[in-house]
């Protein structure tokens, strides 16, 4: 049996515009979800991230995106273009700077929605990358 993530629902204090932004930096494209509240982000042919608004309180979430060595440097590009501060600790203080130590390189940042959001370039959390 093959088993595979069809979308996640993330919530947003600004769903379009925390939407559109997360989709701005990947590079992918978003709009309103054919049904229901969600704006959503089309991260692949086979994963979607819909935000969906909120007044309530939420717990800071974690997506991390793997990508290869031309969609990370541009992916930081769009980041730093937009002044958005990254480090290279899943926590921590600001830094600028790439973690390299899992053999790839990785960043995190915390834009839209106080979410934290990490791009890496080979994963530590399976065999192989």
């Amino acid at each position: 049996m093959t088993i595979q993530l069809d979308h996640v629902i993330v919530p947003s204090h600004t769903r379009d515009a925390s939407a559109r932004r997360l989709a701005e930096l990947l590079d992918v494209p978003c709009g309103p979800a054919r049904a229901g509240p969600f704006y959503a982000v089309y991260v692949n042919d086979g994963l979607t991230l819909d935000f969906v608004e909120t007044e309530d309180s939420f717990p800071v979430e974690h997506f991390c995106f793997r990508v290869d060595e031309d969609d990370f440097d541009r992916i930081l590009g769009r980041i730093q273009a937009a002044g958005i501060d990254y480090r290279s600790a899943v926590r921590g203080p600001t830094d600028w700077r790439i973690n390299t130590d899992y053999g790839g390189r990785q960043i995190y940042w915390n834009v839209p929605d106080g979410h934290q959001w990490e791009i890496l370039t080979v994963s530590y959390a399976r065999r192989g990358g």
